[in-house]
């Protein structure tokens, strides 16, 4: 796990400007064949708890996860990680709004985008869906956040909004708290009940 979280580290310092050298050296050493294009640390999270789940060493598999701090840059990491550069296979998953730049992206760097799985909202939005409310704010509170979902829930903007919205808000309204909960709602689902994006990226990786 620590080499291939070199690898991203190179990855991103690649990506900012740095040199390509040392993630072309990883790429090689780790035998990496995909990379999997995320928007954030969030869905990194959800990714690499259902992977876990299911047993999957996606590292030892030549599998890395990569989150990219935002769906703009997903031209320049497919770039470099695509047939441009160092010509590995590419998979991603993606908001709603936010599938345009992954289709510009991955065109313009030539690399295929049927890969690239599509959530309708985002993923946070996807995982409140499959668990329902009333089970997502159970974890809520086995997580000791009820006092602040509490103070939440009194802000005048909350007030009649879908309860699916007020949950989907407040996971986003602290630092550190989307990527807890994108681990914690993954590993409380039924089989069964994994959204497909994600379902449908795991099989496809």
């Amino acid at each position: 796990m620590a080499d291939i979280r070199g690898f991203r580290d190179a990855v991103a310092d690649w990506a900012n400007g740095g040199p390509g050298g040392p993630a072309s050296e990883l790429a090689a050493r780790l035998r990496v064949r995909t990379a999997v294009l995320l928007e954030g640390l969030s869905d990194l999270a959800a990714v690499e708890a259902l992977a876990e789940r299911r047993g999957r060493d996606l590292a030892a598999e030549g599998v890395c996860v990569v989150p990219m701090g935002g769906a703009m840059s997903v031209g320049r990491y497919a770039g470099l990680l695509g047939p441009p550069g160092l010509g590995l296979r590419l998979a991603g998953l993606c908001d709603e709004r936010e599938q345009g730049w992954y289709t510009r992206g991955l065109r313009r760097a030539r690399a295929p985008h049927r890969d690239v799985f599509v959530c309708v909202s985002d993923l946070e939005d996807e995982l409140i869906r499959a668990l329902g409310t009333a089970r997502v704010e159970e974890i809520v509170h086995a997580e000791g956040d009820q006092r602040p979902w509490r103070t939440f829930l009194h802000q005048p903007a909350q007030h009649g909004r879908p309860r699916q919205r007020q949950l989907r808000r407040f996971l986003g309204t602290r630092a550190g708290r989307k990527i807890r909960y994108g681990r914690l709602l993954v590993e409380a689902l039924a089989p069964e009940q994994v959204p497909a994006p994600l379902d449908d990226l795991l099989t496809s990786v």
